[in-house]
């Protein structure tokens, strides 16, 4: 097996400035990290996994909670979070493992799970956060990072949804529309936040906001829009605009509104959230909540406090953009 020593003396450098180099440590230059690490790769170096972590007094390993939520990794927004997640963690020399609970022989819980296999720290992709699992967990002495949801004792990385669909429906007012629905998704941090952000936008123009342009659906869940919808076309004065939970579910209302031979957005206009791939060849106007700046985010802040325990746990905001495409008519 390659030594440190042998891949420093090929190099010409000391065992400490390889040692260095391989452990990303800010006082090597990026020029004598890239050299150093294609030596080491050509000369078949592996680090030793159980010395480094009786070194570091680490496992590198890190748990990560996906939970509670039902369209699990279907949901593009959530898979591209753990996808640059994974990046970014394994960039850095972390392995990732799923947290779970009630393994026999291992707890049964996720606080648990998590002691047992020794992780250094958690990544609370998604979850029911009234979960008492969940709350044992992100209160523990564990550094723990959260999604989209504030826990006092550990950092959160949030999508500023207040903001995001305060833009879009400040979009729609400018182009003209007064009545609009927003079809929102059942009662999260993330909803709450987003209905504030609609009635804000609404209340300072004027608006009415009450049952007929505030409605209860589900995240990813096209058939349920697409019931939603139907009723909604029914109306003696329909809307001009239907805000959406998310693009997906905007499935479920494009298929209720063609049934209806109406158009978009010449008949009616429509707008989703969150820019998955599909939202492009709809042409639907949308917001991007930058979804891999919130997993790499992540990973950021959790190996921060991993590395500083006693770190101020700053409560994170990741700032998306509104995607203007097609689906919005002006009526000004």
């Amino acid at each position: 097996m390659v030594s440190i020593k042998e891949v420093a003396k090929t190099c010409g450098v000391s065992p400490a400035t390889v040692s260095k180099a391989l452990n990303d440590r800010d006082d090597v230059s990026k020029a004598t990290k890239d050299s150093i690490k294609k030596v080491a790769a050509e000369l078949g170096y592996f680090a030793n996994p159980s010395a480094r972590a009786l070194k570091t007094n680490r496992t590198y390993k890190i748990g990560l909670l996906y939970a509670g939520a039902a369209p699990g990794l279907t949901h593009e927004y959530f898979s591209i979070i753990l996808e640059n997640f994974k990046s970014a963690v394994e960039e850095k020399g972390y392995d990732i493992t799923f947290v779970n609970r009630g393994i026999e022989g291992q707890g049964g819980t996720y606080l648990e799970h998590c002691q047992y296999r020794r992780f250094d720290g958690v990544a609370v992709i998604t979850a029911d956060y009234n979960d008492p699992e969940v709350i044992r967990l992100c209160n523990a002495n564990l550094p723990v990072v959260t999604i989209d949801y504030v826990f006092e004792n550990c950092p959160p990385i949030v999508a500023d949804n207040t903001m995001g669909m305060r833009i879009l429906t400040e979009y729609a007012i400018e182009k003209g529309h007064k009545d609009i629905v927003f079809i929102h998704g059942n009662d999260t941090e993330v909803t709450r936040s987003r209905i504030m952000g609609f009635t804000m936008a609404m209340k300072e123009h004027g608006l009415t906001v009450d049952d007929n342009n505030l409605i209860e659906g589900s995240y990813h869940d096209a058939d349920r829009c697409y019931e939603i919808t139907k009723q909604i076309l029914k109306r003696k004065k329909r809307p001009t605009l239907i805000i959406f939970p998310d693009d997906y579910s905007y499935l479920g209302g494009y298929r209720a509104i063609h049934a209806a031979k109406l158009s978009i957005p010449g008949d009616i206009s429509v707008i989703g959230y969150d820019n998955i791939a599909m939202s492009s060849v709809f042409g639907l106007t949308t917001f991007d909540q930058d979804a891999a700046s919130i997993g790499r985010l992540a990973v950021e802040k959790l190996l921060h406090i991993i590395e500083n325990p006693d770190s101020y746990k700053e409560h994170c905001v990741v700032m998306g953009k509104m995607v203007e495409r097609d689906t919005v008519r002006d009526i000004t």
